[in-house]
């Protein structure tokens, strides 16, 4: 059974008629509408029928799930959200980082759970970092879905536009520097568009910092020790993913082992293979799925013991 969010329920419902399509027999595979406590979502958590439940959406969310489906001992996969650092070190190549940079932190508006928001950049590269990944990001088209050269479109509803705005207005109000965006686009008088943001000047304590935006908007922070990045990184209430960008291997590997996530990328983000294993630490989730850890999640093993 799926339930996609109230928000998104096209590309559920297309995914359903292929599955008709191809041959697949009624029941098999279901497809249910609806909203979240008091409707759909309620009803499937509390269903005596339902065996497990693999969700992926925000923290509070997964909470109320897990407390729906407590009495009747469920079991339950999570994937919910994440606030994921992007670490860059000076030996890394700038061009390549800041190409790579553009597309973890404004993918589909943001609204990716696997963006990278925090963008640590070590001293002696920070200035150079941010006068090119500026100057990129203010080339980025902010259009209509349908125009090719589009590369960020409008965010998915009135309520999200008007929360990731008020993270905004948090960073201006902590005293942040805005490089750019932070403001709806010109000539987009209608619908929910918002121009990519850059913020500077917050310490690891503002909201903006700490808590899952989901929007086009990053905070970038200088650092000079590795030692240091390392606990900035790991202060936080997420741990879904991680990219470290250095040229030095030693290095990857000493500073992957010790970040708090469930993926790290190395100079690269988003290469997935589907067989591997995905999902987050801490308020980023529970468990684990692709290749052999879905197909745990989805059966039961037996232990069938007979005496000869």
């Amino acid at each position: 059974m799926i339930k996609p969010v109230e928000w998104t329920p096209m590309t559920a419902t297309v995914l359903m008629e292929i599955c008709k399509e191809a041959g697949v027999p009624d029941g098999v595979v279901n497809l249910v509408h609806g909203f979240g406590p008091n409707s759909a979502g309620g009803a499937i958590s509390e269903h005596p029928d339902i065996d497990a439940i693999s969700f992926i959406g925000e923290p509070g969310t997964g909470s109320a799930i897990m407390k729906a489906a407590s009495s009747l001992l469920k079991k339950l996969s999570f994937e919910l959200g994440g606030k994921n650092p992007n670490i860059i070190f000076a030996d890394s190549d700038l061009d390549e980082v800041v190409e790579t940079t553009i597309k973890s932190s404004f993918i589909n508006q943001g609204e990716v759970c696997l963006c990278g928001s925090r963008i640590y950049v070590e001293r002696p590269a920070y200035e150079e970092f941010l006068k090119k990944f500026v100057e990129k990001v203010k080339t980025l088209k902010v259009g209509l879905p349908e125009n090719e050269d589009t590369k960020v479109g409008a965010l998915i509803s009135k309520e999200h536009y008007d929360r990731v705005n008020s993270y905004i207005e948090i960073a201006r109000n902590d005293g942040a520097n805005i490089l750019t965006g932070g403001k709806r686009p010109d000539g987009f008088d209608k619908g929910y568009y918002l121009e990519p943001t850059i913020i500077t000047g917050l310490d690891r304590n503002s909201r903006c910092v700490r808590e899952e935006i989901f929007g086009p908007v990053v905070t970038v922070m200088p650092f000079d020790m590795e030692e240091e990045v390392i606990v900035q990184v790991n202060d936080s209430h997420y741990g879904l993913s991680a990219t470290i960008w250095t040229n030095d291997l030693r290095r990857a590997h000493r500073v992957a082992h010790q970040i708090e996530a469930g993926i790290i990328w190395v100079n690269t983000w988003f290469l997935r293979d589907l067989r591997t294993p995905f999902g987050g630490m801490k308020n980023s989730g529970i468990g684990r799925t692709g290749g052999m850890h879905s197909i745990d999640f989805y059966s039961e093993l037996s232990n069938i013991t007979i005496k000869l």
